[in-house]
């Protein structure tokens, strides 16, 4: 739990203090889109499949905060920074960059408590490296779209 509430205020200081490109709608809307999509697919990967889960492998209070607090400043930091008008090289690149940055986190948050907060059930390494490139251009595509 420790290391989840420093992950929560480092982050959210973070995307508050660098974001330039989100006027206040905007960032509602991905803050309620990332805890949407996060409480969909959790739905499935942690309660129905028992994939990972957060402290315990049931319904658990505390896993309000990473779903809720902890995901959304990440993305706004992600877009805040992601380079729009660059080739698409450079957004490869990027997209790599944040996708590495997700998986040491992940292995952060894997630690045992009290500074981790993440289990594995059959979830492994590799499906968050497969998984997390997809989830961030999901993520660029909804903002893309609700933009125009």
């Amino acid at each position: 739990m420790i290391g989840l509430l420093i992950a929560i205020f480092v982050f959210n200081l973070v995307s508050f203090k660098v974001n330039k490109l989100l006027n206040k709608k905007q960032v509602a809307h991905i803050w309620m889109f990332t805890v949407a999509f996060q409480v969909v697919v959790d739905q499935y990967v942690d309660l129905k499949y028992e994939g990972y889960y957060y402290f315990s492998k049931s319904i658990d209070i505390a896993a309000v905060l990473p779903i809720t607090v902890l995901v959304p400043p990440v993305n706004i930091v992600f877009l805040n920074w992601y380079p729009f008008d660059s080739s698409v090289k450079r957004k490869i690149i990027y997209i790599l960059f944040w996708v590495i940055f997700m998986l040491l986190y992940e292995a952060l948050a894997l630690l045992p408590e009290p500074w981790g907060y993440f289990n594995y059930g059959w979830w492994e390494f590799w499906h968050s490296a497969i998984a997390d490139p997809i989830l961030l251009y999901m993520l660029l595509k909804y903002y893309q779209w609700f933009v125009k």
